[in-house]
């Protein structure tokens, strides 16, 4: 009998092992023995997977982070917009509150011709209390026409140019109003202290006066129209000895908050003072 050479049987029980492990792995037998082998191997994959990403990470951080940068600066860029949006939004909101406001005045004084003008300037004089509003010559605005807002009496016009106007507000001390007393009809003449508090002087003693009473222009002098509101009675002096009682009044108008005013263009006062300059 002829012998097979070694090669041959090598080969032969390297597949019979083989088929024999493959009976074995399909009955399930192999399994605790593959699931033991596995772990070390499954150990050292899942610590350089670890690595390798650690790894990639920091070579790709820079990157990251200047894509970050770009995206933060993108985003307040645009939050900058949104914010100068909202802004003019509540700009033009409150903006067409005013004009609505001034508008049902207008209407409720039909008599009286308005123009609608910006406040521009204040003056920052403590002595001299006056605004620049944005209408002149040009916009028919003269020297002596009564500024008002849909609260009250403001002031009235003492300088014209062609694009712009300074108005002298009530609070100066130079400017004098004759009033009236809504209620009692008693009037006076309203003029402003250094401190800018508001004081009607020349009140008949016998008069009865009422604290919170409306204080209206009277019209005489000629300086204003009648019945435009100017505030209401804060305090009253009231002494035996005097010969005229005194009451304190407080604005209907908030001077420091005044962004939009109307001019009453068809009144010309009487007399117009040169204001002292």
């Amino acid at each position: 009998m002829r012998r097979l050479p070694p090669r041959v049987i090598i080969v032969s029980i390297l597949l019979m092992i083989a088929l024999g492990l493959l009976i074995l792995n399909l009955s399930g037998f192999l399994q605790p023995v593959q699931n033991l082998a596995a772990r070390p191997i499954i150990a050292v994959q899942t610590w350089f997977a670890l690595r390798f990403s650690a790894l990639r990470d920091v070579l790709a951080s820079p990157r990251d982070m200047a894509t970050l940068r770009g995206d933060v600066n993108r985003l307040e860029a645009e939050n900058a917009l949104l914010q100068q949006e909202i802004i003019a939004l509540r700009e033009q909101a409150a903006e067409a509150d005013v004009l609505a406001a001034l508008l049902n005045y207008a209407r409720a004084q039909p008599q009286s011709r308005y123009l609608a003008t910006n406040v521009i300037g204040r003056d920052v004089s403590p002595f001299i209390r006056s605004i620049l509003i944005g209408g002149g010559s040009d916009a028919g605005i003269s020297k002596g026409m009564p500024v008002v807002t849909s609260r009250g009496l403001v002031g009235r016009v003492v300088e014209v140019f062609a694009t712009y106007s300074r108005v002298q507000l009530i609070t100066d001390p130079e400017n004098a109003v004759n009033v009236k007393f809504q209620e009692s009809r008693t009037e006076g003449v309203l003029t402003a202290q250094l401190n800018g508090e508001l004081v009607v002087d020349l009140i008949d003693l016998n008069a009865e006066l009422s604290q919170g009473e409306l204080v209206l222009t009277s019209g005489l002098g000629g300086k204003y129209p009648a019945d435009i509101p100017v505030g209401r009675i804060l305090s009253i002096h009231h002494r035996d000895y005097d010969l005229f009682q005194q009451a304190t009044i407080q604005s209907s108008v908030e001077f420091d908050q005044l962004d939009i005013v109307l001019v009453i263009t068809n009144f010309r006062p009487l007399i117009f003072e040169q204001p002292n300059q």
